[in-house]
């Protein structure tokens, strides 16, 4: 309980007018329906502190009907410029996870386990464009930080990562995958190879609205046959608005997968995103 105190309190600090450096002249940040574009891109040079919210339903061979569960992500995007050409982003995820208590020798669910998860680590290193086709890439990780052992899976993890966007107008679609390998930690727990690749379709609408989606296609290279792939589809709508004189990008998106884990995964996700965008101090 003191631990989710303390990530609310710190979540609180950082989308305050003092935290968020509120801009003071229209002209210092670019339109709302040009930041609810440059959002889309991980190198973009604006900065942005994302909460997103993901409740889940659960199905499969092992278990009773639907398991609920929940992760909060807050996700800080701070890129910085590192030549007159090339953006660096690195990217963390921190988690707070609810997930279901599910006995599979019976199939019941009792109850739900809360805490911190595993952290996540994101890197990109690529050109500084704001129009056309964006690439990146570099290295994604994965530290063993979960306050549960059912929150985690206790390993070190790390391996590449790349994105590949076109930034038009009024449509942006592409892609980011990252791949995840166990190189270390809890020898008591299994090997881990996991790839996550994210496909990304929006389309602009006038009045910094936008529809799309963006779920990712996962893929867990140690699991059984026929528990490995899941392949979501989703639908969702954006609308970047000013709170004060903050912009805020808000979202809501459904997914529902069309392939899963036949003995236990994901069928359904709704994913809520609020994202409050900061002056990043490279932008004059």
């Amino acid at each position: 309980m003191q631990s989710t105190k303390a990530l609310i309190a710190v979540l609180l600090l950082a989308v305050s007018p003092v935290g968020a450096q509120e801009v003071d002249q229209p002209g210092e940040l670019p339109t709302l329906e040009e930041i609810d574009r440059q959002l889309n891109n991980p190198l973009s040079k604006t900065w942005a502190l994302t909460l997103q919210d993901n409740l889940s339903g659960k199905e499969g061979d092992l278990v009773d009907g639907t398991a609920l569960g929940n992760v909060l992500l807050f996700q800080p995007l701070l890129p910085v410029p590192i030549s007159k050409k090339l953006m660096f982003s690195g990217r963390p995820v921190f988690p707070l996870v609810t997930s279901p208590n599910v006995d599979f020798s019976t199939g019941e669910t009792d109850g739900h386990t809360t805490g911190f998860g595993d952290l996540q680590l994101l890197t990109l290193i690529g050109p500084d464009k704001a129009d056309g086709w964006v690439w990146g890439a570099g290295a994604t990780f994965k530290f063993p930080t979960a306050s549960d052992p059912e929150l985690g899976q206790g390993k070190y993890q790390a391996g590449p990562a790349a994105m590949l966007l076109k930034m038009g107008r009024p449509w942006i679609y592409g892609f980011l995958v990252q791949h995840w390998a166990s190189f270390a930690g809890d020898d008591d727990q299994p090997d881990t190879g996991y790839t996550d690749f994210q496909y990304i379709v929006r389309y602009a609408l006038p009045h910094a609205w936008s529809v799309g989606a963006g779920p990712s296609i996962t893929y867990n290279w140690e699991a059984d046959e026929g528990d490995r792939l899941t392949v979501p589809i989703g639908l969702g709508v954006t609308k970047t608005v000013l709170m004060g004189k903050m912009p805020v990008k808000l979202r809501a998106e459904v997914h529902y997968s069309l392939v899963r884990p036949e003995s236990y995964g994901e069928q359904w996700n709704i994913r809520l995103q609020f994202t409050p965008v900061i002056k990043s101090p490279f932008i004059k």
